[in-house]
């Protein structure tokens, strides 16, 4: 008699472009990873990530924070669509909301997310620039786990690039996004097979 082993999966949220969200999904390609993502969840009906996601037949789901009277509404109404594909993580790939505390509790320890900065430094906006204005020697991304606190809870895993003379904005976030891609599928990886032993 066979067990019947079920892949654990992910709730990929995204905004945008979903430049991360195509890396995890190359990483699962690639056999680096092994999960399955469940959904892919935006808050904007034309974000360019839903068509790449829709491809790889991944189902897309959007829910348009302007349709909602107030943000506690609006993630009560997202909540509610992730419970329905029960993830193992619930994975922020560029999702530009700040989520109530209600919702952060909700996924309490499986609600990750990717920051472009070595944290504690540099939380919140425009990091690139704000480690280039502080002369740091390094920057990079951390994956964190999601506390009600904006880009304080633990950090999972960190990815570090120099921060070369002459840099830009421009320059440093491009280095910081290619370490990204590789950092949030390790970061996933390791969670997984943490809640899993």
């Amino acid at each position: 008699m066979t067990e019947i082993t079920t892949k654990p999966s992910i709730v990929i949220l995204i905004s945008g472009r979903g430049s991360n969200m195509k890396s995890i999904v190359e990483a699962i390609k690639s056999g680096k990873l092994d999960v399955t993502v469940a959904a892919v969840i935006s808050n904007r009906p034309d974000a360019a990530g839903l068509e790449y996601a829709q491809q790889q037949g991944i189902p897309t789901v959007t829910i348009d924070h302007k349709g909602f009277e107030s943000r506690e509404l609006f993630d009560q109404a997202m909540a509610k669509k992730i419970d329905n594909f029960m993830p193992n993580l619930v994975v922020l790939a560029g999702f530009m909301r700040i989520l109530t505390t209600e919702f952060v509790e909700h996924f309490a320890d499986k609600l990750i997310n990717i920051h472009p900065a070595l944290l504690p430094k540099f939380k919140g906006l425009n990091t690139h620039q704000r480690a280039i204005d502080a002369g740091e020697k390094e920057h990079g991304a951390s994956v964190h786990i999601v506390t009600p606190e904006l880009d304080d809870g633990p950090v999972v895993l960190q990815a570090r690039v120099p921060v070369l003379e002459g840099d830009t904005e421009t320059t440093l976030a491009a280095r910081v996004l290619e370490q990204e891609h590789s950092l949030y599928p390790e970061a996933i990886k390791l969670l997984i097979t943490e809640k899993q032993s």
